[in-house]
């Protein structure tokens, strides 16, 4: 039996997040003042638009009025997407961010800025952009070599058409 609230309300939660097709990839309670916010980031591999947030939000909003799993106070919920800079944790994330810039902390120090081509089960295959008119090169890092990654926001982002396109060239 799960002992912490988020652990309780992931399992009551998650049923109902995967049936609109979402994932469900955090669950936070947090006071404010003395009202409680519980906020539920959803995703999928093709992103969550506006009326699937508004779906689930009301789908998890009717369960909780159901159950005591936020217990008698006043609560608000709070449902989004995990935003532009968002933490890789799992490996549906690196296959999410494929074509992304991401920020890499090594686990052996140091840290990488590289573009994701491609993702497998046991890592990451990256174009390292090229400095002072260099070329790109590529690299591969397998997981256990990433201590942390983080998606970078490019305002002039390359997408996967142009990079597949450079790839056949």
């Amino acid at each position: 039996m799960s002992t912490t609230q988020s652990e309780r309300l992931r399992e009551l939660l998650e049923p109902l997040v995967s049936s609109q097709g979402l994932d469900l990839e955090e669950i936070a309670v947090d006071s404010v003042g003395r009202k409680r916010v519980l906020r539920v980031v959803v995703d999928s591999d093709t992103g969550a638009d506006l009326d699937q947030i508004a779906d689930v939000s009301r789908a998890l909003s009717a369960k909780l009025d159901e159950t005591d799993a936020m217990g008698e106070g006043e609560y608000t919920l709070e449902v989004g997407t995990p935003g532009a800079e968002r933490l890789l944790r799992e490996h549906r994330h690196y296959v999410r961010a494929a074509g992304r810039m991401v920020r890499f902390q090594l686990a052996e120090g140091g840290e990488l800025v590289a573009r994701i081509l491609r993702v497998d089960d046991d890592g990451v295959d990256l174009e390292v952009p090229g400095v002072k008119g260099r070329k790109a090169t590529t690299r591969r890092l397998t997981f256990p070599d990433i201590d942390r990654a983080r998606v970078q926001v490019e305002f002039s982002r390359k997408d996967m058409k142009d990079m597949k396109e450079e790839e056949e060239a």
